[in-house]
């Protein structure tokens, strides 16, 4: 997998060879002030990939049917995409902000991309520089006490398929001379430990502590059994390594490697008979447990370099995750890919909400102006004006940018009848429709009772505005049952536990 992953970064890195030349000047102006390292390169990029898609579709069957059927669905879908964003950023061009939608959809794809190749590398070279095989064939041992090693190894022979063993090389062993002082003073710690509550082993009336180890000594002490790689106390055996038949004994004893002191009951067990591919298995463990024997006291173990009379190859067989996270990666860039048209989606609905939220502010003004002798126009213009000299933030309102474009409209000489219309249509809003509808009415054909209908339609927005307000609490609270059901389980969990454990004491 590594050479995969390498290539695929040589083909991220020749893209961004190949797109160093585009221009992205257009989309940075336009982009808000969050960025991350390298946006530049990703959106070059994303322009270069989007013009050979462009130049790629243009170069098929431009006269086949299927084709045309394409690039109708496709203008459909950008055309629709644009209305949304236009409703979103009135002040941008339809086709730029299609353009720079799809430029940072692209780059983002991209960025997933490159940063999940790049973790995936790391994981694929970290897994293959983390082998306990090493160079010349040997493993290093653990020292005293530190456990066996596991590992799988793949045995090559010549003229054959290679074979995976799981092998345990133990941990380096104390010396025969070593173990046998060791021996003799746990051994004179036992009776004073096993008695429990007994005077002495020649009368023993109650039960014996018969302990499995003693503290501080390397010992397995066994009461039931003196070799388990045979025989099992439950009477299963495992005598696929036998090649003949073998008295073994069931005692109890001291035990350190095949150190043993015991009461014998001996018991006779014969071979399996094995498949050529199980005696196969069965020699090269053989030979990687004869090996393991001549070198229990040295650091380092030497795999055999032959197996009866032919060369074998060792090779260890590493667990390399790294292609699941890359697969993983690669389903995260497909989906926030795909996801960045919902976002479209939620910021039209959080604009919408906003309109309709703010609607009962607005119309209270114009009419407030309105009463006051302003016209119509000289209303909106006075909002427009205070919108801009109030605005401390970044953060826009959606309704006064609407607002700002009607003023710049009658600014530029587009009748009144016109731009009323253009809001109502812009918003998108049965409410801003209906006030565009009184207003342009009233242009068109003069009204004396405006100002009547104009506090009608206050009154009623308020009304509608609070019945919002409780159907948006309503939708929280239901949001809130989820966190709340979590708690109580919690707490539910932190009363039964301790009354759990009482009754059970």
């Amino acid at each position: 997998m590594i050479y995969v992953y390498l290539f695929i970064l040589l083909l991220f890195l020749l893209l961004f060879v190949l797109s160093s030349k585009e221009d992205v000047s257009a989309y940075m102006a336009h982009a808000s002030d969050k960025s991350y390292p390298g946006e530049k390169f990703f959106l070059k990029a994303a322009v270069w990939c989007l013009r050979m898609k462009e130049m790629f579709s243009a170069q098929l069957g431009k006269n086949e049917r299927q084709h045309k059927e394409f690039l109708y669905k496709e203008q459909l879908n950008k055309s629709r995409l644009g209305k949304k964003l236009k409703l979103l950023n009135p002040e941008l061009s339809e086709k730029q902000q299609v353009k720079n939608f799809y430029l940072k959809k692209y780059s983002i794809a991209l960025l997933v991309l490159f940063v999940g190749n790049l973790l995936s590398l790391c994981v694929a070279v970290s897994s293959q520089t983390g082998g306990l095989l090493k160079e010349g064939g040997y493993i290093n041992r653990n020292s005293y006490g530190e456990g066996n090693v596991e590992l799988v190894l793949s045995a090559q022979i010549e003229g054959k398929e290679a074979e995976e063993i799981f092998y345990i090389v133990e941990e380096q062993k104390f010396k025969e001379e070593e173990i046998n002082l060791l021996y003799k003073e746990a051994s004179e710690l036992l009776l004073s430990l096993i008695l429990g509550e007994n005077n002495s082993l020649d009368e023993v009336t109650k039960n014996l502590n018969l302990v499995s180890a003693i503290e501080g000594y390397p010992f397995n002490i066994s009461w039931e059994g003196s070799s388990y790689s045979l025989i099992h106390t439950d009477g299963s055996i495992q005598n696929e390594e036998l090649a003949d038949p073998e008295v073994v004994t069931l005692k109890a004893c001291f035990k350190y490697d095949e150190l043993e002191f015991e009461e014998v009951f001996p018991v006779q067990i014969c071979p399996a008979e094995l498949t050529d591919k199980e005696l196969l298995i069965k020699s090269i463990e053989d030979a990687l447990e004869e090996q393991n024997q001549s070198s229990r006291t040295d650091e380092t173990m030497v795999l055999p370099n032959k197996i009866g009379m032919e060369n074998v190859t060792w090779r260890e067989v590493i667990q390399d995750s790294s292609g699941y996270l890359f697969l993983l990666i690669c389903v995260a860039s497909v989906v926030v890919f795909i996801s960045q048209n919902k976002e479209v989606e939620e910021n039209l609905k959080k604009r919408n909400r906003e309109l309709l939220l703010d609607y009962p502010e607005v119309i209270n003004k114009l009419t407030l102006y309105m009463g006051a002798g302003m016209t119509i126009r000289n209303a909106f213009m006075k909002m427009g004006e205070d919108y801009k000299k109030n605005e401390t933030s970044n953060r826009k309102r959606y309704v006064y940018e609407e607002i700002l474009l009607l003023c710049h409209e009658l600014q530029s000489g587009i009748s009144e009848t016109e731009v009323y219309a253009h809001l109502g249509k812009r918003c998108s809003l049965q409410q801003y429709m209906k006030l565009s509808a009184l207003l342009s009415q009233n242009i068109r054909k003069g009204s004396n009772n405006l100002l009547l209908m104009m506090r009608q339609e206050v009154a009623d927005a308020f009304e509608e505005r609070k019945n919002t307000a409780k159907k948006l609490g309503e939708e929280a609270g239901t949001k809130l049952l989820i966190p709340m059901m979590m708690m109580l389980c919690i707490v539910m969990v932190i009363i039964m536990i301790p009354a759990y454990f009482s009754f059970s004491a």
